[in-house]
């Protein structure tokens, strides 16, 4: 809260359906193991929120497992849960000699980028065992021209992993942009700016 506070947004915590349905944007935190944070959010119906808010092209921003539940699925210790399907995927454990990873970091955007705009060699912050390690709707092949693929920022950690979407209303990151400086607050204040 107290980061897009400091970016100028006017933040609410709230439980209540109709706050979360009415705010100009919606942020998925989640800290925690994939199916838990999918738990909690079907116990007070965040799936249905989330899916209500992008069919009518209402901004959401997800933030580390907040972007993984985006997924179709993931596994965790075995466990597989089924996540909120705006992408097709499978967020599952880095293959790195080091995990989690854990630490500043270089990430990829790609041209067009409106998040990472001005920030394309910025470091942030990331604390994590499990990404997404492909992403089957980067590709124009075969794509009509009328539809835009999301914009895919990749980071490197014993391998690829997504570090970031840009997909119409969606927006999300696996690092945590409220623990990465300056470049965080800037990432955030871009967020913010899509809102108006």
């Amino acid at each position: 809260m107290r980061a897009l506070e400091r970016v100028g947004a006017d933040v609410e915590l709230s439980a209540d359906r109709r706050v979360a349905g009415e705010a100009d944007g919606l942020v998925v935190p989640g800290v925690g193991a994939f199916a838990a944070v999918m738990d909690g959010l079907r116990a007070v119906g965040g799936d249905q929120m989330v899916e209500r808010r992008l069919a009518g092209g209402r901004p959401v921003l997800g933030i580390c497992v907040g972007m993984q539940v985006m997924f179709a699925e993931g596994v965790e210790h075995g466990e597989r849960a089924t996540g909120l399907a705006q992408w097709p995927g499978v967020v599952d454990r880095l293959e790195a000699d080091v995990v989690p990873h854990m630490g500043w970091a270089t990430v990829e955007p790609p041209a067009g980028s409106v998040l990472f705009a001005g920030l394309e060699h910025e470091r942030f912050y990331f604390v994590h065992s499990y990404a997404a390690r492909s992403f089957a709707l980067a590709s124009d092949a075969g794509r009509p021209a009328a539809i835009r693929p999301p914009l895919v920022t990749w980071a490197h950690h014993g391998g690829p992993f997504v570090a970031a979407v840009e997909n119409g209303p969606l927006a999300a990151t696996q690092f945590h942009p409220e623990k990465s400086g300056d470049a965080g607050a800037q990432l955030l204040a871009h967020w913010v700016d899509t809102l108006r």
